[in-house]
């Protein structure tokens, strides 16, 4: 006879094991229903490369293809390092660092903490942008300063020693406004300048903005109260009413303080004025020349069209050579910004006085000569590219390449690589929610471009889905994916805008081998297309446009994403 003691230990452990074995097959159950995409190949084929290949000295501008706006840049040595606008992709304020400006290397994300930078709530044009980076050679410290539009943050600063090895927490500053930039004076005190509304009852017209410095305290890291003064008040000639005035940069050069500054708002009026003083807090005077970087004075029509340049950075480059960096957008041939706003560097002539971005002030061309001594290695060696070119992730490496972001919240929350792919655990959300989604994004970064990937998927029910999306925003986008309907699978392709969703085409699919998923896109012109079991593409839905996928339609900042996504809340009514 068994003891009771060895009896009831015998029964626990026996119950121990079965309720373990359960969970191990209900985890397999849910493993095998979450869709796993294998591979993915992204290919650029705009016409303007392709008429304009590069000789050995030459190097393509925009250096930074896609949505990475209102650039600005730092240096330490021979060491540079570029933060740009991500609003609510995550993580925050991509950086890149380059030894020469031509080659860049992507390090990430500076807010890359959930805890501490969060815009799950927020829409995409939210979040954080318009950030300042500066190096302060009297602490060995690089600053980055910018606006967050989440969590009640505001303006904040977060530092390091050693961007490539991560940043500190950020840290609230007690001032209001927007773009702010952090300067260090020869003697190491520090001011932050940005652009903020005027003073209660002062406000002359719409887009009546004011420039805004204060002294700041390096040991407490914190704008010292009370030093405030406006040292820009409406932008170069307040008479002619001139409109947001902002992106501020202080510079000294041969003992004078210069202000460089965004004017004219980001779309096709924007332009980049200069204005110099004898002291940090001014009086600031205009140049007579301004402005010093603009595109707005060309035909609308005009081929190869870069526009709305501004909000931009200078730095002392190789060779002692001026280089700018700012925004600027390549429309397609609707005029329509899909790709969204990106950017680009020219050399600055800075030998007068004021300095003059070169060839800023007549029509832009793609290529620009490389500084001496440079050997262009952009997709090469770990390089970012730029030009045409093809990208191939085959989701084998354990560090997943920094191009693929989430949005309002970390990739690695819903992502697993597995032997077969990377595998997308879906959120019970979907795109139109202002939450996170468990969508893999790349940026759109040519006019005309493919993107495709093969997935492994069988959707268990109706609210099932998973695909690609092209998203300009949570009411702009469309979906291209599979689905549930009774027993029957689909696939489907839905158009949202305004936030109310069509079904254009499905078709009732049988996947044995799993899928092939493509989007091309020619200009305004977008096909979506599938395979099945390795045979040839079939398009679903014609040609449709691209319209909701530009800034022109959909309002906003941003550029148009490519996800790879999937949800348990899809809400596509076939």
């Amino acid at each position: 006879m068994i003891p009771r003691k060895l009896f009831l230990l015998f029964t626990i452990t026996f119950l121990t094991i079965f309720q373990i074995k359960a969970q191990e097959k209900s985890t397999k159950k849910k493993q095998g229903q979450s869709p796993v995409f294998s591979n993915v190949i992204y290919t650029g084929n705009d016409e303007i490369y392709t008429n304009n290949p590069l000789k050995s000295d030459e190097f393509y501008s925009p250096v930074l293809q896609g949505c990475y706006p209102d650039p600005a840049i730092t240096r330490k040595g021979d060491d540079y390092y570029m933060v740009c606008s991500s609003f609510a992709m995550f993580p925050g304020v991509p950086v890149f660092h380059s030894k020469d400006l031509v080659n860049w290397t992507d390090l990430g994300g500076v807010l890359n903490n959930v805890k501490e930078f969060n815009p799950h709530d927020t829409g995409i044009n939210a979040g954080v942008y318009a950030p300042g980076i500066t190096y302060n050679p009297h602490n060995n410290t690089f600053y980055m300063i910018v606006t967050a539009f989440t969590g009640k943050m505001g303006n904040i600063i977060v530092k390091t020693k050693d961007p490539v090895k991560g940043w500190g927490s950020p840290i609230k500053l007690d001032f209001g406004g927007i773009d702010p930039s952090i300067f260090f004076d020869d003697n190491g005190k520090g001011y932050v300048v940005h652009n903020d509304a005027p003073d209660k009852g002062k406000e002359l017209y719409n887009g009546h903005r004011v420039i805004k410095v204060w002294e700041y305290d390096t040991e407490n890291d914190k704008v010292i109260p009370g030093t405030d003064k406006i040292i820009v008040d409406g932008g170069v000639d307040l008479s002619k009413k001139p409109i947001w005035i902002e992106a501020p940069h202080l510079y000294k050069k041969n003992g004078k303080y210069y202000l460089m500054c965004a004017e004219g708002g980001t779309g096709g009026n924007h332009s980049e004025v200069i204005f110099i003083s004898d002291n940090p807090k001014g009086p600031f005077k205009p140049s007579s020349n301004n402005p010093i970087l603009t595109q707005r004075y060309f035909p609308k029509d005009r081929a190869n069209k870069v526009d709305w340049t501004g909000h931009a950075d200078i730095i002392e480059g190789p060779n002692n050579q001026y280089y700018g960096v700012f925004l600027g957008i390549r429309p397609n041939d609707k005029d329509r910004v899909n790709i969204g706003r990106e950017t680009f560097i020219l050399p600055v002539d800075w030998s007068g006085t004021f300095p003059v971005f070169e060839n800023g002030l007549v029509p832009m061309e793609p290529k620009l000569k490389m500084p001496n001594g440079v050997e262009n290695k952009t997709g090469k060696d770990g390089f970012f590219p730029n030009g045409n070119f093809t990208f191939t992730e085959n989701f084998t490496s354990n560090k997943l390449d920094y191009r693929w972001i989430g949005l309002r919240g970390p990739r690695e929350s819903f992502i697993s690589i597995t032997k077969k792919g990377l595998a997308i655990n879906p959120f019970e959300t979907n795109l139109k929610e202002l939450k996170p989604t468990s969508t893999l994004f790349y940026r759109q970064q040519h006019n005309t471009f493919s993107f495709e990937t093969t997935l492994n998927y069988k959707p268990a029910s109706e609210k099932d889905l998973a695909g690609i999306v092209c998203l300009q925003n949570e009411r702009f986008n469309y979906v291209f994916g599979i689905t549930k309907k009774g027993k029957d699978t689909y696939v489907l392709l839905e158009r949202t805008e305004k936030g109310e969703s069509k079904i254009i085409a499905s078709k009732k699919i049988e996947i044995k081998k799993g899928i092939k998923l493509q989007v091309k896109a020619a200009g305004d012109s977008y096909e979506f297309s599938f395979a099945l079991n390795n045979s040839d593409f079939e398009n679903l839905g014609g040609a449709v446009s691209g319209d909701i996928l530009s800034t022109n339609t959909a309002g906003g900042f941003t550029g148009a994403l490519i996800g790879l996504y999937a949800t348990s809340a899809n809400d596509s009514k076939l």
